[in-house]
């Protein structure tokens, strides 16, 4: 039997195999309890165009007095942060990479945030 780590850890790399047939650039999402991360990378897979998380800065500032990064709030300024970013490095189009997290909640909020700011998957 297999604990819920390597349960997602099996999602994650069955949809990075999928992906990597497509030959796309993946925006891929990792979060704990209390952060959010972002990244944008080569199709290849060789390097990190873009990245944005909870951690930086500029973020927990925005965030306000709390910092909190764990929450849908977070989630989508992350989101609309790490399109710009890939936008600004000339990637338009992405494939979404959940990491075998499910796709509601913070997940859904930071991709429906990276839509709306113009990145395409």
């Amino acid at each position: 039997m297999f604990n819920k780590k390597e349960q997602r850890l099996r999602r994650s790399r069955q949809t990075r195999a999928r992906i990597a047939l497509q030959g796309a650039a993946r925006l891929t999402v990792f979060r704990t309890n209390l952060h959010i991360y972002a990244s944008v990378i080569s199709g290849d897979g060789s390097k990190v165009i873009a990245s944005a998380s909870t951690v930086e800065k500029e973020v927990r500032e925005q965030l306000g007095a709390t910092g909190k990064g764990g929450n849908v709030n977070a989630a989508t300024l992350i989101g609309k942060r790490i399109a710009e970013k890939a936008k600004a490095a000339g990637v338009e189009k992405v494939a979404f990479d959940r990491a075998g997290f499910q796709y509601h909640g913070r997940i859904k909020a930071l991709a429906d945030a990276a839509r709306e700011a113009g990145l395409q998957f």
